[in-house]
């Protein structure tokens, strides 16, 4: 399991790293013996996607154009989807491993270190000796609580020839989950498609439309993603009917959860093909049923809830029937006075998804869990900072 440097100089590396040169090539061993916890016998979940450094200010009020301001305070740590989702994963006790590609910058070394230091295997990154790491700057409104980011991509970018078929072996072997933020798509599909022939189930994170998003699709067995995703990839009038397409058109895929924010998730569990439900099973139309649940939402409650639906056949306007679960789940009412930042909460319901798979939780826990996780993460400044571990008292109750 190494690092591999892409040409054959080194420059200054961090003191975690050692290096010994092999053909054209410097290989990076990363000594993962100063992980803070050892999760050897824990389940392996395998990440491939981007990481970048994160440079947070909060304000205490957008500027306007041209306007000159200060910040309010100023934080500089790890980001990027796949990054914060396995920080999140390694921080509940999964086995989490990354494959993604940093430049040997300040940057990219920060980034190396920091998922380190949170138990995260480094060991399949590739380090690029030129070109930059990626970054993002990011703003935060104190006054509305929104963040606003500018990102830079990293270059050069991840090829399928930075990654070689032992390292793919030794990446995915005991892998019990694969995760893809459908990023640098090409080598992405690689590790995919290899995934999928070891039977290795394959979570994405539809965040929006993307080069290979089509592709990913029909590997998926799990698929998370943003609220606008179902009605852009589908073409449906209505949310809920785009996830019943989803569904039709994917017949790999076991789940659609789409991610509301405060509002909560909408969660649509396909049933067992040959289920005896399925016969029995009443045909409703989705969107009234969605209706139906919110009316069930005990809205007194500030923790996360979910509700759901027996087995239904759902009828979706102008794109057929499915036959599943239907659960609505709820956001917590977080505190005005501990509301902080929302960088990365998507990324760390995430995570918790990831963890609840591993440990077969069922949705009616999974998802209140990770909305738990999610808004615990919201209480300090940036995507990392906020991330809990199973220990955090606001996490017990979820637990049992």
């Amino acid at each position: 399991m190494t690092a591999i440097f892409s040409t054959s100089t080194s420059a200054m590396l961090p003191s975690f790293i050692s290096y010994s040169s092999r053909s054209s090539s410097t290989t990076l061993r990363a000594n993962m013996s100063s992980s803070p916890s050892s999760q050897s016998d824990s389940p392996v979940v395998l990440g491939f996607g981007g990481v970048s450094v994160d440079l947070l200010a909060t304000v205490a009020s957008f500027p306007n154009p041209d306007d000159k301001i200060r910040s309010t305070s100023m934080k500089v740590q790890g980001g990027g989807n796949a990054g914060n989702a396995l920080t999140c994963a390694a921080r509940l006790g999964l086995n989490a491993r990354l494959i993604s590609k940093v430049a040997n910058d300040a940057q990219g070394r920060g980034v190396l270190e920091e998922l380190q230091v949170d138990g995260v295997d480094i060991s399949f990154f590739v380090v690029s000796e030129e070109g930059n790491s990626a970054f993002t700057y990011i703003i935060v409104d104190n006054q509305t609580k929104t963040r606003t980011c500018i990102h830079t991509p990293g270059w050069p970018p991840m090829i399928p020839s930075d990654i070689s078929s032992s390292t793919l072996k030794s990446a995915l072997d005991g892998v019990k989950l694969a995760y893809f933020d459908v990023r640098l798509h090409e080598t992405a599909l690689i590790i995919a498609h290899e995934a999928n022939r070891r039977n290795i189930p394959i979570l994405i994170d539809a965040e929006r439309l993307r080069d290979g998003l089509d592709d990913f699709m029909y590997l998926s067995d799990y698929v998370v993603c943003s609220a606008k995703l179902p009605q852009a990839w589908t073409e449906a009038s209505t949310v809920p009917s785009a996830i019943v397409s989803m569904l039709l058109r994917l017949p790999k895929v076991k789940f659609v959860i789409v991610t509301l924010g405060a509002d909560g998730c909408i969660m649509l569990e396909r049933s067992i093909p040959g289920s005896t439900d399925n016969s029995e099973a009443e045909e409703m139309d989705v969107d009234n049923l969605v209706e139906v649940l919110k009316q069930k939402i005990d809205t007194s409650k500030a923790a996360p809830t979910c509700v759901s639906s027996d087995v239904v056949r759902f009828q979706g306007k102008g794109v057929g029937s499915a036959c599943g679960r239907l659960f609505l789940g709820t956001a917590e009412k977080i505190p005005e006075s501990e509301l902080v930042d929302t960088t990365g909460a998507g990324d760390a319901f995430i995570g918790a998804i990831l963890y609840a798979i591993c440990t077969n939780k069922p949705p009616e826990k999974m998802l209140p869990f990770a909305a738990q996780v999610a808004a615990i993460s919201c209480r300090d400044l940036g995507a990392r900072s906020g991330l809990p571990r199973l220990s955090h008292p606001l996490l017990a109750p979820f637990l049992g």
